[in-house]
């Protein structure tokens, strides 16, 4: 038995590129519900609508989160790899993994974040950021910068680590902290600032969010269209990067 979709997604590296023309997709039928039932019986926390179509007849995709993979129509074969239309040059993979985190990142509520606005907000990001992390440092060391540029910096709190690490107490401390912004901003600097004891279970929320939209590593910064970049990024790039996806 499999432990999880996303366990089994990252350990699978090989990258695998389907090459076929395009093909109209088919509504639900007999088979995609075979498939479904297939699904959930080997994944637990796959429902059926995590089970749909694919470009390719005799292929369905299997999408939780931002993790995507293709299972064959009789629901024997499981591939990880990114299917690309050579006809248009586009990754309909990663579109699709862009989708979802679009999705996801649009339905957090703004008080289950830590936000950086500038008087005029031009971008917004989502920012998964480990507090201890050194270009999650660098990325906030400069946060004026960002909000210069119209950037509005929405904080998530990804502790590399996992839980019962440092990082993690670190992380629950800035979230029970009065003042969030403050208190990130101290921690990243390796200076005190006052806490107190409180609900920290939104750090579990954000970490498994993290793995949803496939960070690899922090600073993770997803886009309003839910373009995932990992790294640091300088405020002026970063700047030219969110312009160039409104136009």
């Amino acid at each position: 038995m499999i432990k999880s979709l996303v366990q089994y997604g990252i350990a699978l590296s090989a990258m695998l590129v389907i090459v076929a023309p395009p093909v109209v997709a088919a509504g639900d039928s007999a088979e995609l519900e075979q498939v479904r039932a297939r699904v959930s019986d080997v994944f637990d926390e796959i429902e059926p609508q995590h089970v749909m179509t694919s470009p390719v007849d005799g292929w369905y995709m299997i999408r939780k989160g931002a993790v995507v993979v293709y299972i064959s129509g009789d629901g024997r074969y499981l591939l990880q790899g990114d299917l690309i239309d050579l006809d248009t040059q586009v990754n309909l993979s990663e579109q699709s993994r862009d989708e979802a985190r679009k999705e996801m990142m649009s339905a957090i509520p703004q008080e289950h974040m830590i936000i950086f606005s500038p008087e005029e907000v031009k971008y917004s990001i989502s920012v998964f950021t480990d507090v201890d992390c050194t270009y999650c440092r660098r990325l906030h060391s400069q946060i004026n910068e960002y909000l210069e540029q119209g950037i509005q910096v929405r904080y998530l709190l990804y502790p590399r680590n996992g839980p019962r690490s440092a990082s993690w107490v670190k992380a629950e401390q800035v979230w029970c902290a009065d003042d969030r912004n403050e208190a990130l901003t101290l921690a990243k600097l390796d200076k005190e600032f006052q806490t107190r004891d409180c609900d920290a279970s939104m750090i579990s929320t954000h970490y498994l969010m993290g793995q949803d939209v496939g960070l690899r590593g922090t600073p993770a910064i997803v886009f309003e269209n839910g373009q995932l970049v990992s790294g640091y990024v300088s405020a002026l790039r970063l700047s030219e990067q969110l312009a160039a996806t409104i136009e």
